[in-house]
């Protein structure tokens, strides 16, 4: 594991924790900077995905599992109204546990496959046709990026159902819910 991954993936887990956990206020910020951050790092470590069958393979599934991991821990994220009216965030130790489990997970996965079974995953990569390290750190940088992008994605649909309006009939165009307001993310009183 290079010290690039565990980097990013600890600053992944920081960056996490550190804006979702406790009472937090839905505003665009929350949208759009975890959405920023997805590019700049998609743009960084995703400049050659290997694209043998065996690796598009590999990252659909890793990219599927960030997807439900990111349902998870959207759903984990309780959105409701603040005493003010504003809509805020909720999360807790389970919402935690989610995001210390899955980045731990790619983080011990990546150090036991070149110092406990090193061996196992080369086998199992040419049986599947994988470029190798390539292949592995790209599909799980996917699945990181997959899993921030749908905790958005959960979010913002359960504030926009909250804010008393379909989802689809929205766009991002402010700050934060009030009571009165028929736009999520209007600026605040």
């Amino acid at each position: 594991m290079s010290t690039t991954v565990l980097l990013l993936s600890l600053g992944i887990l920081t960056f996490v924790l550190r804006t979702g956990l406790g009472t937090r206020a839905l505003n665009r910020r929350r949208f759009i900077l975890p959405v920023a951050i997805v590019a700049v790092v998609a743009s960084l470590y995703l400049q050659s995905v290997p694209t043998s069958r065996g690796d598009v393979e590999l990252h659909v599934t890793l990219g599927a599992g960030g997807v439900l991991g990111g349902l998870l821990a959207g759903l984990l994220m309780r959105v409701r109204r603040a005493d003010d009216g504003s809509l805020v965030t909720v999360a807790g130790a389970s919402y935690a546990a989610v995001w210390v489990a899955a980045i731990g997970g790619r983080l011990v996965f990546a150090y036991g496959a070149k110092h406990w079974f090193a061996g196992s995953v080369a086998d199992f990569s040419r049986t599947f046709g994988l470029d190798g390290a390539a292949a592995w750190s790209s599909a799980f940088v996917t699945m990181a990026l997959a899993m921030v992008l749908t905790r958005v994605v959960v979010t913002a649909v359960r504030g926009l159902r909250l804010a008393g309006r379909p989802a689809w009939t929205h766009h991002l165009s402010g700050s934060a819910v009030h009571p009165g307001h028929t736009h999520l993310f209007r600026h605040a009183h």
